[in-house]
């Protein structure tokens, strides 16, 4: 199984970029909510994501990757 504590930085690497209010990002971050992305904006995340790990997120658990820490555990189970 991957490393979670590696995926989680490197994670946290790939959302810094749309991190626009420069806050503090943390595994109870929410994407919505603190960090205010809309749908096109995570989409390119999602993007970055796969092309990080080569894996596929199905869409339709994003509306359940509410916070870093919850993208963290979704892309360590896809990875296995």
């Amino acid at each position: 199984m991957m490393d979670r504590p590696a995926t989680y930085a490197r994670l946290i690497e790939l959302i810094e970029p749309f991190n626009k209010k420069g806050i503090a990002l943390a595994e109870s971050t929410s994407f919505a909510d603190d960090l205010e992305l809309d749908s096109l904006t995570v989409m390119d995340l999602v993007a970055n994501i796969e092309d990080e790990w080569d894996i596929n997120m199905p869409l339709n658990i994003l509306p359940d990757l509410e916070t870093v820490g919850q993208l963290a555990d979704a892309v360590v189970k896809l990875k296995g």
